[in-house]
């Protein structure tokens, strides 16, 4: 498909269509002028996102404040105990990760997507496996309007020979850093969990003892009719901890909770989180 010049019905039929070998960004970079979206993207009947003035929107959490100590802290400690059982999706800003480094790191994914499709294909997603470039069918059949790399790297003997290890030096390096910068974030998060709900800091971290740690890096092109696919199907991720660091800026994210969608307004220089909303019920 790498080679094609443009994509035609007949790739996309059920006996040819191959999302292990397949690219949205390919996609849109080759559309023809009269382009329609690929039925194996569009979905009808999607809820509308809806924002109003009396629509609760997730809380922020202020990470320096977290590690003051005093009143500030207490009444943090409080907003992060409330955010974790209530809502289990928040903004976190002055997280304590370098700009510079942050910077760095959308300079060198923006790299990656912009190798050519053989170059991303060498990372693709093999038979039985989740890792690597790609994409996988969801219940319904569909697909996400989405480009992903999905990678475990932590612990280290997790780390497949043919994925981590093979990125392009610069991006591996960079991600070494980010990777390391949010372990130590992650931890002190979760420590706070603990002492909002009153467990031994001990017994806290042996909940996570393996330290497992995964990066999905994704890519959503443009598409010429937002309304009929989905960028993500709607889901909540089943990990302990998730944080979530929007490259560009574009807004997209929306959340659930007992309300309609409601679109996440993302701050400048934040990162969003999602933890496990079942972790206070222990």
């Amino acid at each position: 498909m790498g080679s094609s010049s443009s994509y035609t019905e007949d790739d996309f039929s059920t006996s040819a269509f191959d999302p292990s070998t397949f690219s949205v960004q390919e996609l849109v970079k080759l559309a023809a002028p009269d382009f329609s979206i690929p039925q194996p993207f569009v979905r009808i009947n999607q809820q509308s996102p809806s924002l109003s003035v009396t629509t609760p929107l997730p809380p922020t959490i202020d990470m320096s404040r977290l590690l003051l100590e005093d009143d500030h802290h207490n009444l943090e400690l409080h907003k992060w105990h409330a955010t974790c059982q209530d809502w289990g999706i928040f903004q976190l800003v002055n997280h304590g990760v370098s700009s510079s480094l942050l910077e760095k790191l959308k300079h060198e994914v923006e790299e990656f997507y912009r190798l050519p499709l053989e170059e991303k294909l060498k990372y693709k997603v093999r038979e039985g496996e989740l890792e690597g470039y790609g994409r996988r069918t969801r219940g319904d059949g569909k697909y996400d309007w989405v480009d992903t790399f999905n990678i475990i790297t932590n612990p280290l003997h997790r780390r497949r020979p043919h994925l981590f290890p093979q990125l392009p030096p610069s991006l591996r390096s960079t991600m070494e850093c980010y990777l390391s910068e949010l372990q130590k974030l992650a931890t002190k998060l979760i420590g706070f969990m603990g002492k909002a709900l009153k467990i031994k800091e001990k017994e806290m971290m042996e909940l996570f003892d393996d330290g497992l740690q995964a990066v999905r890096m994704a890519y959503y092109p443009p598409c010429p009719q937002p309304e009929s696919v989905m960028g993500l199907f709607p889901h909540s991720d089943m990990t302990l901890l998730t944080i979530l660091h929007q490259l560009n800026g574009v807004d997209g994210l929306e959340v659930k909770k007992k309300w309609p969608l409601v679109p996440f307004q993302r701050q400048p220089r934040c990162f969003c989180g999602q933890c496990w909303r079942h972790f206070p019920d222990i």
